[in-house]
């Protein structure tokens, strides 16, 4: 039977004018036939989730490591919550909802084993040989580690998926900005992804979604854990008046549902601002097109002044009464010694790795070349592996308790 997607549409949905266009893509750095049933950016969506890195993200830390409870946010819990969100936002918007969905899924892929912990150990250990940068990470495992495909080492995904990925934040060349990492600035050589321009407003909307997913569920994780309770959350503002609210309303509410009433309602009031904070700069800036997105000079999906206050109280009591609390605080040190006892292990004896053909020869590298490939086989560990693999490979490893 023949289709024609772009008639029947396939539940793309009505799109604006400045609504990634998933019909006039600009491909694929290897070209491949079109789908029947599918848009690219669809196409894209479904890679992703069918990728180990996706797997892998179920056993990887958001702020408590997995033993720690059932009930925590896991890497990937988080990254399905903010899937949820930007879908939400583009479908109000009118954009491409498999886009923004898409950008959502892969935008946290190239994180270490015990989060921001793992990462931060990298970075130290790799200054002298490039760093390390998760959204660079990302980049390497869907254009180059994921290895799936007959023709091709990545997923081979659209160009503006792959600009979503790697601009979600913002532009990366910027004057007097920090320096553009290197797996970057390589790939880009090959397939320009404009690092000097805003990404579509489908991956603004996943950026900003992340910011909403986390300043929730962190909060009601730290609840969870007993680190944050209702009384310190009265030194927010805006989590004092929707706790009044919600007191006022369900007089005498058990605890459980009361948490849930608050979350729920600081999600729903930060998605309607920048619901309406990007209506409104759509209408300031008319862009007829994705492209005049990129090149409008601003980030159009944000939010009000009102908001970006609450949202960086939230960030700065977080940081106080969470991440930087002593429990935390002691898990994150032993899971820092983790991470560089295995990255010293592998330097020293690639062959401990015990992969048998990804880095085979890895050995007979350079310092440098060899401290990438740690990096790419050490960033991909969940935090299972990593704890197992260092059970292996020394006598005493650290309880992350």
């Amino acid at each position: 039977m023949e289709f024609d997607v772009t008639k029947l549409g396939f539940g793309t949905g009505e799109h604006a004018p400045w609504a990634a266009d998933p019909w006039a893509s600009r491909g694929r750095l290897f070209a491949e036939p079109t789908s029947p049933t599918r848009s690219e950016f669809q196409r894209d969506r479904d890679r992703i989730i069918h990728t180990t890195a996706f797997r892998r993200l179920k056993h990887k830390t958001q702020v408590f490591v997995a033993h720690e409870g059932d009930h925590y946010r896991t890497r990937l819990t988080h990254t399905i919550e903010v899937a949820q969100i930007a879908r939400a936002l583009a479908r109000a918007l009118k954009l491409d909802e498999d886009l923004a969905e898409g950008v959502a899924l892969v935008h946290d892929f190239g994180h270490t084993p015990f989060g921001h912990t793992g990462e931060e150990a990298l970075a130290e250990l790799l200054a002298d040989a490039g760093g390390f940068d998760h959204n660079a990470q990302s980049l390497r495992i869907v254009t180059k580690l994921e290895q799936r495909y007959a023709e091709f080492d990545g997923l081979n995904l659209s160009w503006e998926m792959l600009e979503g990925l790697v601009k979600h934040n913002g532009p990366l060349i910027v004057e007097g900005g920090q320096p553009v990492p290197g797996p970057i600035l390589d790939y880009n050589k090959s397939h320009d992804l404009w690092l000097a321009t805003h990404a579509s407003l489908e991956a603004q909307a996943a950026a900003i979604a992340d910011d909403i997913a986390y300043n929730t569920h962190d909060i009601d994780d730290g609840l969870r854990s007993g680190l944050i309770t209702l009384e310190m959350l009265e030194e927010l503002p805006l989590l004092a008046r929707l706790m009044a609210e919600v007191r006022n309303r369900y007089p005498g509410l058990e605890e459980p549902r009361f948490i849930h009433e608050i979350m729920r309602r600081q999600i729903t009031e930060m998605v309607e601002d920048v619901i309406g904070v990007a209506q409104s700069n759509i209408i300031a800036v008319k862009p007829q097109s994705a492209d005049d997105v990129r090149h409008a000079g601003l980030t159009m999906a944000v939010f009000s002044d009102e908001f970006v206050a609450a949202d960086r109280d939230i960030k700065t009591f977080l940081y106080k009464h969470l991440y930087r609390h002593p429990d935390v605080m002691r898990v994150r040190a032993h899971a820092t010694r983790i991470v560089r006892d295995l990255f010293a292990a592998f330097m020293s004896d690639p062959s401990t790795m015990g992969e048998k053909h990804e880095y085979a020869g890895i050995e007979d590298l350079p310092d440098r070349l060899r401290a990438q490939g740690v990096r790419d086989y050490l960033a991909g560990m969940t935090d299972t592996y990593a704890i197992a693999a260092h059970r292996r490979l020394f006598d005493d490893t650290p309880e992350l308790r």
